[in-house]
């Protein structure tokens, strides 16, 4: 694959080969989603997608061709059912500071009330990171009148910890802008760093009791290399591109992400949420479509790693559907790569 965002779409017979070889089918068809963020709510999966629509926009590096309006949230009784979709639950629209392209959420709960977190663009063109908040998993939300202070670039996800405390992590470059910040503070200047310079991380703090504001400044998650450095710029197999995940194995917190261009699911290991994390391997080898994202999650005791392709729109970037698989995490809290056409 190009380190471009409009590589070039599969060939027919390429299309052809990876259907007949692809593990898992779409969770739904009838729309396009992507981004999936999984949680187990009283027994059941809910899955918070971007809704991928056609916007006509132009392929480029910036992301500018994901146009997406709204969110629906999916529900399932077990990862071997069907999924249901419980319908729109937000869009742009009712989001009085946002503007456009309603990228990945995620959702988190507390006290019985529901809170989707979620990133769009305002109306100076920059990514600031939303909540909502609703009743019951299934929504409706209903938006903050203001972003999230303290918040940028994209991929929210909320990890909650044994304790009760919840984390907010995100941070995406290129097209999410994190690269423009430094100890949080927004400079044009700023770009990717480059060569031998540490990669850029994810950023990470943690959510007040009220779930709508954050309880301390964001700082960067540290993803290190078996020799304790941080992970180069220029180590693109390796360094964090977008789409920060957490989720805890064995008393060990696992940090994982998307790669970008080189279109990989990666992970890192720590001792504690805010890092620092060693990285550990790849989760997921490339899929059909230039983006991969994804959640992890645990239902009756397996796990399983939620992600997206666009195979089914014919290797359309930007639209991408929504598919589940078993993840193998063997008793040395090693995960199993995953080709997603080893069938």
């Amino acid at each position: 694959m190009n380190d471009t965002a409009s590589d070039p779409t599969p060939s027919q017979t390429e299309l052809e080969w990876f259907t007949a070889h692809a593990i898992s089918k779409p969770l739904v068809t009838h729309i396009y989603t992507a981004d999936p963020s999984a949680h187990v709510f009283d027994g059941r999966i809910y899955i918070y997608p971007s809704h991928d629509i056609d916007g006509g926009n132009a392929f480029d590096d910036e992301g500018g061709h994901f146009g997406m309006q709204d969110y629906h949230v999916l529900r399932m009784d077990s990862p071997d059912g069907e999924a249901t979709d419980c319908g729109m639950v937000l869009h742009v629209r009712d989001v009085p500071w946002a503007t456009q392209q309603m990228w990945a959420p995620d959702a988190a709960r507390r006290d019985g009330r529901y809170y989707l977190y979620f990133p769009a663009k305002d109306a100076s063109g920059l990514f600031r990171l939303g909540v909502a908040v609703a009743d019951g998993p299934e929504g409706p939300f209903t938006a903050a009148p203001e972003p999230m202070e303290g918040t940028y670039s994209i991929d929210p996800a909320v990890y909650a910890d044994d304790d009760g405390s919840h984390y907010l992590y995100f941070g995406g470059i290129w097209g999410g802008q994190l690269q423009k910040y430094r100890d949080n503070r927004y400079a044009a200047e700023h770009e990717e760093p480059l060569g031998d310079a540490p990669a850029l991380g994810p950023r990470v703090a943690r959510l007040d009791s009220a779930m709508t504001r954050l309880a301390e400044p964001t700082r960067e998650v540290l993803i290190l290399d078996e020799d304790g450095e941080p992970l180069r710029a220029d180590d693109h197999a390796r360094r964090f591109f977008e789409g920060p995940w957490l989720h805890k194995y064995k008393g060990r917190y696992y940090l994982s992400y998307s790669t970008g261009n080189t279109h990989l699911l990666c992970y890192a290991v720590g001792d504690s949420p805010y890092g620092p994390f060693t990285y550990a391997g790849v989760i997921l080898k490339p899929v059909v479509g230039w983006t991969t994202h994804h959640s992890i999650c645990e239902f009756d005791g397996r796990w399983y790693l939620f992600y997206h392709d666009a195979l089914q729109s014919g290797g359309v970037t930007h639209l991408r559907s929504v598919k589940c698989t078993a993840l193998q995490m063997d008793a040395d809290g090693r995960i199993k790569t995953i080709d997603p056409y080893g069938g």
